[in-house]
C-alpha cells in the first residue's frame, strides 16, 4: 500500500441510518450482516434489501455481506453440502439483488485438524477434497456474479492451510480474510503464531479483514483500542500487500465504530 488504509464496517441494516455520513464521505468499504442467518435466508428478505437499497443510495465504496456460517463447508455428506450449497446460493440471491461484491464465509477447519490433518496426510487432501465438492458450485455462480468469496479464519491455528484451499480451487472468486480476534485467541489460547503473521501468510490472496480488539482468550468483539492486540505490527504487515484488502471494523457494540476508527487514525495507521 502507498498510502494510509481506509476503514470501513460491519452493520446491520438498522444500524446504517448512525453511520451512512461516516460511509459516504469517504467512500468507505461496508459489510452487510443480518442477511446470513437461516430465519433472513428462508423469509422474505427483498423489502428490506429495498429499504438498505435506498439507504446506501449515495454510498460509493465497496459492498459486501456475510455469508452463512452455520453449515459446514467441508462435510463427506452429501445432504449436508447439498444443505450447505442451497444456503450459500440463497446467500448469492442477496448478493445479485443489492449488487454485492464480496461475501464472508467460514473456513472449515477446527481445532482438533491442527495435529491430526499433518499426522493423515492423505486426511488433509479428502478435507480439501469435501471443501471443493461442497464449494465448487457455488464458486461457479460467485464468478459469474462478479462476488469474491473470502474465507475467514475462526478456528485455524495453521495461518497457512486457508491457503491451500483457494491454491486447490484457483478461481479468481476465492481470496481469505482474518479475524484479529480469532488470530488473537489461536495466538494465545492455542499457540498459534502471532496475528500479523496471519497476515503475512495469507499474502496477496488476502482481500478482507474484520477488524475487532480481544484479549487473546475469547472471541470478544471490543472496540479497537479496548484490547492488546499488536495493531502496529498488524498493520506493518498490511502496508507490504497490494491486494487492497478490505478493512472491516467488526465489534459488538456498533456505537463504538468511530471510536475504533478514530483510534487507529491516531496511531497514524489508518484513515
Amino acid at each position: 500500500m502507498t498510502e494510509l488504509p481506509k476503514l470501513g464496517a460491519a452493520l446491520r441494516p438498522e444500524e446504517l441510518s448512525r453511520h451512512i455520513d461516516w460511509l459516504v464521505d469517504d467512500d468507505r468499504d461496508l459489510e452487510l450482516q443480518g442477511f446470513h442467518t437461516p430465519d433472513a435466508l428462508l423469509s422474505d428478505w427483498k423489502p428490506r434489501a429495498a429499504e438498505v437499497r435506498k439507504q446506501l443510495a449515495s454510498h460509493k465504496g465497496r459492498q459486501g455481506m456475510h455469508g452463512p456460517a452455520s453449515v459446514p463447508l467441508a462435510s463427506n455428506d452429501p445432504g449436508v453440502r447439498a444443505l450447505a450449497q442451497e444456503r450459500l446460493s440463497q446467500a448469492l440471491d442477496v448478493c445479485e439483488d443489492l449488487g454485492l461484491t464480496q461475501m464472508v464465509i467460514h473456513s472449515p477447519y477446527i481445532h482438533w485438524d491442527q495435529e491430526n490433518l499433518y499426522r493423515l496426510p492423505s486426511r488433509r487432501d479428502e478435507k480439501l477434497d469435501d471443501f471443493r465438492a461442497t464449494l465448487e458450485p457455488v464458486v461457479i455462480r460467485a464468478e459469474a456474479l462478479n462476488v469474491e468469496l473470502v474465507i475467514e479464519n475462526i478456528e485455524d491455528r495453521d495461518p497457512s492451510i486457508r491457503g491451500d484451499i483457494v491454491t486447490h480451487l484457483a478461481s479468481p472468486a476465492l481470496k481469505l480474510s482474518i479475524d484479529t480476534g480469532h488470530a488473537y485467541y489461536a495466538n494465545r489460547m492455542g499457540g498459534a503464531p502471532s496475528v500479523d503473521l496471519f497476515v503475512r501468510a495469507a499474502g496477496e490472496h488476502l482481500t478482507h479483514l474484520h477488524l475487532q480488539d480481544a484479549d487473546g482468550l475469547a472471541d470478544r468483539h471490543w472496540a479497537i483500542g479496548d484490547g492488546t492486540v499488536p495493531w502496529m505490527a498488524v498493520f506493518e504487515e498490511l502496508g507490504r500487500l497490494s491486494s487492497n484488502p478490505r478493512l472491516i471494523i467488526e465489534i459488538r457494540n456498533k456505537t463504538d465504530v468511530l471510536r475504533s476508527a478514530e483510534h487507529l487514525v491516531r496511531l497514524g495507521l489508518a484513515r
